[in-house]
């Protein structure tokens, strides 16, 4: 008799999940759609082409906001089976509280091992087609910049000069062993600049002691400034989208990274946040359903609703404030991972103190 209630617990749980899930994503993909009609505007494709985009993106956003899913998801399913009096009927049988709230908060972790082994893989490769489909579609190819075994490139035109930049290592903002060959339009070599390091805190770079080599003659000046679209900044941005990325992609940048000297901090805090889904999910739908029974269902279903919001926000800002720390290294990385969830799971085990009496 008690496994049939587990089973029916579970399928109703599933059913909120799947409901809440669905909310999601058609207004996420609304929300990218206005994003993605800007974008194409003047490229005069098809009008279904930012529908396409907006859907390809959208499971990567989700994946990203699986925990406050899973918070309203568990809201709805026990405001459900409040509303049927079903909670009479479990402890009826044996099921209490605390064995139900148990059982759904177990059942989401398995999905979060789940969502890790498979949906992570399936949205980041439909992030990465998302990104390589918007770059193909971009009308203006002047620039690209990506990391290779042999250090960081840049390609960058400016004033109709091409110029390819290789640099070995990049620290804060600077360039270091960099070698940069400019071309004409027509891809005629115009000269070649080598030097030990180029400051580009801004898009005019700073070079000192620069080896010039134009038409077989070779030239040493002291101070050399060029102009170029990219600095510190965007550069740093060109690596931030992670969630484009799989697994094994992530550990290649990673050992990249560590090979130009590139700041390793941002990859090492996006694995431990993948790695933290399970636990982040079961605590979620732990909290939720503790807020649930502590209200006893009397509050109306817009205002739980409300509050879920309100929790899943504070959450979140809590959490991006800890993992910004971690980030900018003023707290360890692990650390600025796992103390929110430590805190929330606390919070959690105060919170099922006499869960049964609810």
């Amino acid at each position: 008799m008690i496994l049939t209630y587990k089973k029916y617990i579970l399928k109703e749980f599933v059913k909120s999940l799947m409901k809440i899930l669905a909310v999601f994503f058609f207004l996420i993909v609304i929300s990218n759609l206005f994003e993605e009609l800007s974008f194409v505007e003047k490229l005069n494709l098809n009008p279904v082409y930012p529908l396409f985009l907006s859907v390809l993106n959208a499971p990567s956003v989700i994946f990203d906001i699986l925990p406050f899913i899973f918070l309203i998801s568990t809201q709805f399913f026990f405001i459900n089976l409040a509303e049927k009096d079903e909670f009479n009927i479990f402890k009826l049988n044996g099921l209490t509280n605390f064995k139900i709230l148990n059982l759904v908060t177990f059942f989401s972790f398995i999905i979060g091992i789940l969502a890790i082994l498979f949906f992570y893989t399936f949205s980041s490769s439909l992030k990465n087609h998302y990104l390589e489909t918007k770059n193909n579609l971009t009308t203006d190819k002047k620039y690209l910049a990506v990391i290779t075994d042999n250090g960081l490139w840049i390609k960058d035109e400016i004033d109709g000069i091409i110029s390819i930049t290789n640099a070995d290592k990049i620290n804060n903002n600077f360039l270091n062993d960099v070698s940069i060959v400019q071309f004409d339009k027509d891809f005629n070599l115009i000269k070649t600049i080598i030097c030990d390091k180029i400051n580009i805190e801004n898009k005019e770079w700073k070079i000192e002691n620069a080896v010039i080599n134009q038409n077989n003659t070779k030239q040493i000046l002291k101070n050399l400034t060029i102009k170029s679209n990219f600095d510190e900044r965007k550069i740093n941005n060109l690596f931030s989208n992670l969630s484009s990325f799989s697994f094994w992609e992530l550990e290649k940048i990673k050992r990249d990274y560590q090979a130009l000297g590139y700041s390793t901090r941002e990859v090492i805090v996006y694995k431990n946040k993948i790695y933290s889904v399970p636990i982040y999910l079961a605590i979620m739908t732990l909290l939720s359903g503790i807020i649930m029974f502590n209200s006893k269902y009397k509050k109306s279903k817009i205002l739980n609703i409300i509050i879920g919001i309100f929790i899943s926000v504070l959450i979140y800002y809590v959490s991006y404030f800890s993992n910004l720390l971690g980030t900018n290294n003023k707290i360890p990385i692990i650390l600025s991972i796992w103390l929110p969830l430590t805190i929330i799971g606390l919070f959690c085990l105060i919170g099922l103190v006499r869960i049964n009496d609810k």
